[in-house]
C-alpha cells in the first residue's frame, strides 16, 4: 500500500453536508469519495479541476460551443434551424441537442 499523507481542509458547511450525504448514500467513506474526485477530476500538470459542462446553455455559451457569433446563433434559433427554446426573453439550448444536431448536419 502506498504511503498516506494527511489532508486537512475547511469546507463550507453546505459542501461538507453534501459530502456527508454522499458518503452515507453510497456507503463509502469520505476519504474514498475525495480520492475518487481527485483521481477523476484533477488535471495533473494544470492543477485545475475539470468542471462538468452545464446541460443547459445560454445563447453566449451555445455560440461558444458551436464557435459562431451569438447573433448568428440567435437568427438560426428564431428561424427554427437548430434546437433551442425562448424562455421569456432569454434563449436556452440543450448541449446534448446541439451536439446531436451538429452531428446530423
Amino acid at each position: 500500500m502506498s504511503e498516506q499523507v494527511p489532508l486537512y481542509v475547511r469546507l463550507p458547511a453546505e459542501t461538507a453536508q453534501r459530502l456527508d450525504q454522499a458518503a452515507t448514500t453510497q456507503g463509502r467513506s469520505k476519504r474514498h469519495l475525495v480520492e475518487q474526485a481527485v483521481r477523476e477530476h484533477l488535471v495533473v500538470g494544470r492543477a485545475a479541476l475539470q468542471e462538468t459542462p452545464p446541460e443547459i446553455l445560454t445563447l453566449e455559451e451555445a455560440a461558444a460551443l458551436l464557435r459562431i457569433d451569438p447573433s448568428d446563433l440567435q437568427q438560426a434559433a428564431v428561424a427554427g434551424q437548430l434546437p433551442g427554446r425562448l424562455l421569456g426573453q432569454e434563449w436556452r439550448f440543450s448541449r446534448e441537442a446541439l451536439l446531436a444536431w451538429l452531428a446530423n448536419t
